[in-house]
This record gives structure tokens, C-alpha cells and sequence, in this order.
């Protein structure tokens, strides 16, 4: 059967509305994968051995588990759980941000190991408490080591928010897998869903890049 495009344009303001799921979801769950993240690494890099131990059984489940199975665990148990039936959006950001928190634990650890270590002697011995030290020294030198991967965790974030769809939420792929319903053709639509992922990555990639050349022009 040829492909039919024309059939899709009516269609496309609808789909694109699934936009305002998709980077609420996607940008709420970056922002508190992130916060959460950096705690997980201060507690592995701590010298308390339970905060160890529990930081890493945390990324441990989390990596070691797929995230479409922890998305319906949180949305599907939660009525089992709580009593109450979260809305689609709330369980995967918190599915999302859970999850994330869990990669970019593990990214930010490697990136404070791999600041020098003279520097946090240095700032020790000049009577920096610890918790200033690491925000104000050993933290953006961490980051700015570690931004492209960073940056593609985000991107890796954004694709995977994709799978909100076996929840119910109307995100750009849900809506895209409706019109196909409607249309009684799925290529079309979910090739248009493919082309807005790939735009998006296009412009955190681009975002990426442009805080990376600027970083560098700082040093």
C-alpha cells in the first residue's frame, strides 16, 4: 500500500499536542533525576559504610531492572500502595526520576574521582568546611567534566519517555498510536512521532554543545 501523508495532516496538531506531556515529563524528571543524583554520589564517595551500602543496592535496583517494569509498578501498584490511583504524568516522572537518578549517580561519582585530588587537600587544609568544598570546587569542576555524558542521559531520557504510552499518557506516542487507530494506518503518524524524538535530540545535542564550547571558553 503507498504511504499516504495527506491523511496525517489534519492530524498534526493533535499529535503535537502530546508535546506538553512529553517535556513536562521529560524536563521535571531531568531536574530531580539530577538533584537526586548528586546526593547518590555524595553518599558513595562518604565514609560512612551503611550510606555506601545503601547508595549503591539503590542504583543497583535500578539499573539492574527495566524501567517500563518500575513505570508500572509505580502506576499500577499505587492504588495497592496508597489507596489512591496517581495520575499517568506524576508515576513517570517519578518512575523517570528514580531511574535517572540512578545513571547519573554513577556519572557524577566518576566525574568527583576524577577531579585532583591535591585541590581537595588543598581546600581542607585551608579550613574549607565539606560541604562548601564540594559546591563551590569539587562539584562544577565534576560537572564540567562530565556534561557530554550528561547531556546524553538526557537524550537518552527523552527517547525512553516514549513508554509513558503503556500507561495512558497522552504523550506525542500515545497520540500518535491513536490516530493510527483511526486512521487504520500506523506508519505514517508513528514516523511523524519519530522525526519530533529526533528533533528533540537534535536540540539537546545542540545544547550540549553550545554549554560545552562556552565552558571551555571560561577556562
Amino acid at each position: 500500500m503507498p504511504l499516504d501523508f495527506a491523511q496525517l495532516t489534519p492530524s498534526i496538531p493533535f499529535i503535537l499536542e502530546g508535546l506538553k506531556v512529553t517535556l513536562k515529563i521529560v524536563a521535571i524528571a531531568a531536574v530531580l533525576g539530577f538533584l537526586f543524583g548528586i546526593l547518590l554520589a555524595l553518599l558513595k564517595i562518604s565514609r560512612i559504610k551503611p550510606l555506601i551500602i545503601l547508595a549503591d543496592l539503590y542504583t543497583s535496583i535500578f539499573r539492574g531492572t527495566p524501567l517500563v517494569l518500575q513505570l508500572m509498578i509505580i502506576f499500577y501498584g499505587s492504588p495497592q500502595l496508597f489507596g489512591t490511583q496517581i495520575e499517568a504524568s506524576v508515576a513517570a516522572i517519578l518512575a523517570f526520576s528514580l531511574n535517572s537518578a540512578a545513571y547519573i549517580s554513577e556519572i557524577i561519582r566518576a566525574g568527583i574521582n576524577a577531579v585532583d585530588k591535591g585541590q581537595k587537600e588543598a581546600a581542607l587544609a585551608l579550613g574549607v568546611s565539606y560541604p562548601r568544598m564540594m559546591m563551590d570546587i569539587i562539584l562544577p569542576q565534576a560537572i564540567k567534566n562530565i556534561l557530554p555524558a550528561l547531556v546524553n542521559e538526557f537524550i537518552t531520557l527523552t527517547k525512553e519517555s516514549a513508554i509513558v504510552t503503556v500507561i495512558g499518557a497522552a504523550d506525542v506516542m500515545r497520540r500518535s498510536y491513536m490516530v493510527g487507530s483511526d486512521l487504520y494506518s500506523f506508519f505514517e503518524p508513528l514516523l511523524f512521532a519519530g522525526l519530533i524524538y529526533y528533533v528533540l535530540v537534535i536540540i539537546l545535542t545542540f545544547i550540549g554543545k553550545l554549554i560545552e564550547r562556552r565552558l571551555k571558553g571560561n577556562d
